[in-house]
């Protein structure tokens, strides 16, 4: 028997995930709206400890998949992932025993949820990531040597088909071009495997981490605490930088948002300046052109008047603002884990160094 989420886990779990979403993963308000409405119609989502799932159960995570900004504009009812899951059990002729979070932040976060509640399936509590990345190969499974494919990829009108390709590269790659034919959103279901291999690929405990994250904001507000500290303890992270966005710039190419945020440095930060270059989520943090954080180290911009997190398509001119960072889970911190999501795979010519230790060197 697993934990049933209440209302107030959702409200939490949205706010915990727009941080580990590091200002991608989509907009985590849209699903907190389709969890609640869920609940609302009396519902039920179990989340499980993969300790409790059988070796070999089926097990798939589902997701969104496409530029965060467009989910603004074509806001899901819900219903749209179920298109692709239903594909991957015809073909597998097998039925779902659990669904699984591909990552850790913003809409995908909550994405499982709904289906798990819409399906009765419970929910893993662990994803691929810790946090979110902008391609599909990017996830610990695929450096468990999981296949990303067969996959199955679908539109809110029910477009939907099988992938089959050589590697997870090339999922990635073919799916990112229908999602940009379906109108710059897809919803998949992928990396389907059995309960064994899940254990020893997945990331434990990230949707209880992502409402702890929030539980401890909330309480912190409440109490009048002070929210940053608070939030630096139960992640471990570390404080960045603090002033105001001067320039944004922002594109999409390839079904991505790219771009970069100018931060000028206020108080303790006047004359400096904080440079965050993006793709869906925030990649690296240069202060006086010097590296501060990259990824897969998390990189999160907060609100500095409400100390809520900012997610890309949201960051504006004028926004005061504070930066952390947070050190990502182990499993990235390896040759094969920084071949993946490490700066050069990005294309930034700077060798990974742990968060903790930059910050000290910097300092």
């Amino acid at each position: 028997m697993g934990y049933y989420i209440k209302k107030e886990d959702v409200e939490d779990l949205v706010v915990g995930a727009a941080i580990l979403g590091t200002g991608g993963g989509g907009d985590p308000y849209v699903g907190k709206l389709m969890v609640l409405q869920s609940l609302e119609r009396g519902e039920k989502i179990e989340l499980l400890d993969i300790e409790s799932i059988e070796d070999n159960s089926f097990v798939v995570p589902v997701a969104a998949m496409g530029t965060p900004v467009v989910l603004i504009e074509k806001v899901p009812s819900g219903k749209e992932a179920l298109y692709s899951l239903n594909l991957i059990e015809e073909f597998y002729k097998k039925k779902v025993d659990y669904i699984s979070p591909i990552e850790a932040g913003g809409i995908n976060s909550t994405i499982p949820l709904v289906v798990g509640a819409k399906r009765k399936i419970p929910v893993i509590d662990a994803d691929g990531m810790g946090r979110a990345f902008p391609e599909l190969q990017m996830v610990t499974f695929h450096i468990h040597g999981v296949s990303a494919t067969p996959m199955a990829i679908s539109d809110e009108r029910g477009n939907a088909s099988i992938l089959s390709t050589i590697d997870n590269y090339w999922a990635e790659k073919i799916a990112r071009a229908i999602t940009v034919k379906f109108g710059g959103s897809a919803w998949i279901a992928i990396y389907a495997t059995y309960g064994s291999l899940y254990k020893k690929a997945c990331v434990k405990g990230s949707i209880s981490l992502a409402i702890e994250i929030g539980k401890t904001i909330r309480t912190a507000r409440q109490s009048g605490k002070n929210i940053i500290d608070a939030l630096l303890d139960v992640t471990k992270g570390y404080y960045l930088f603090s002033g105001k966005i001067v320039d944004v710039s922002r594109f999409n190419i390839g079904g991505f948002a790219r771009g970069e945020a100018k931060i000028e440095g206020l108080d303790d930060y006047k004359g400096s300046t904080l440079i965050i270059r993006f793709q869906n989520e925030n990649l690296v943090a240069i202060r006086d052109n010097e590296v501060i954080a990259t990824v897969p180290d998390l990189i999160t911009i907060f609100d500095k008047e409400t100390v809520k997190p900012i997610t890309t398509e949201r960051l504006r001119y004028g926004l005061r603002v504070i930066v952390i960072g947070i050190p990502c889970n182990e499993k990235w911190r390896n040759e094969k884990g920084l071949e993946v999501v490490g700066p050069k795979y990005f294309g930034y010519n700077v060798e990974y160094i742990p968060l903790e230790k930059r910050i000290r060197n910097f300092n």
